[in-house]
């Protein structure tokens, strides 16, 4: 079996997140503000590549953060930019779109801290 292939869940069937939600507080209120992505992403994506796709998908949307394997199996993925290329990069996240395979994403987003200058893997 591919590890490519698609299997399980992706939160499709989960009520959205009060922190998720387009016009969420955080960022500066406007759809066109800089806001904060932070997930945690599950399943099979440590190994194949996620990390990189990660990356290369921030830098198409114009983000600066990180991606890294986490000791649990996880990936943490912090991205900064403006909302709507934020909430983009959460739906590619939660999408078929990623390799490996996706099972869960906990995610929220907030305001931007300014802290990064790029996106880095790590």
């Amino acid at each position: 079996m591919p590890l490519f292939r698609r299997h399980g869940t992706h939160d499709a069937d989960s009520p959205p997140r009060p922190d998720s939600s387009p016009g969420a507080s955080g960022a500066s209120g406007a759809a066109g503000g800089q806001a904060r992505l932070e997930a945690r992403v599950s399943g099979v994506v440590q190994g194949v590549g996620f990390r990189y796709w990660t990356l290369g998908e921030a830098e198409k949307r114009g983000l600066v953060g990180s991606a890294g394997n986490l000791p649990d199996g996880t990936v943490k993925v912090v991205a900064e930019g403006p909302r709507g290329e934020v909430e983009g990069l959460l739906a590619w996240l939660r999408s078929d779109g990623t390799p490996g395979r996706v099972d869960q994403v906990e995610a929220g987003i907030g305001p931007a801290t300014g802290e990064f200058s790029r996106f880095s893997l790590y």
